[in-house]
């Protein structure tokens, strides 16, 4: 006997897992991403523009959370790595965007934003003040600052 249609139904049954897996994978990427948007960490791809909805960027954190807690023992090792990951990234940037106001800029760029070397030259690039620029006197007496 043959036995191609038992090794047959073997490979359908590990290209029908491995769709899964990736379809996994996209939902939770998908979530992440939403929950990204936001936070005000990426812009939003039709407009453009910065949203901060923090009540919604928790509800999108929160159904990965139930994803991680309904699916905990069921997932492949990648999979649980990616959601744990996923969720980790995500809670930090939640504490962060809850710390600093909306209008208030990030001192440090995120992996998604542009360099100066990015941007095309049509846009004018604005000068940084020198670091050996002599401070004024105000400046000269002023060491720290408090901001409550």
């Amino acid at each position: 006997m043959n036995d191609s249609p038992i090794s047959e139904a073997g490979s359908a049954n590990e290209g029908s897992e491995e769709m899964r897996s990736a379809l996994f994978a996209h939902m939770v990427m998908q979530q992440s991403s939403m929950a990204m948007m936001l936070l005000g960490k990426t812009p939003h791809p039709e407009t453009g523009k910065i949203v901060h909805d923090l009540e919604a960027a928790k509800l999108f954190i929160d159904v990965l959370e139930m994803l991680e807690f309904k699916t905990k023992g069921n997932l492949s090792q990648d999979e649980a790595g990616l959601l744990k990951q996923s969720l980790m990234s995500l809670r930090m940037a939640f504490v962060e965007a809850v710390d600093s106001p909306p209008g208030q800029t990030e001192s440090r760029p995120d992996h998604g934003s542009l360099s100066s070397a990015s941007v095309p030259a049509s846009e004018p690039v604005k000068a940084e003040p020198a670091l050996d620029a002599v401070p004024t006197e105000d400046e000269r007496h002023k060491k720290f600052s408090k901001k409550y």
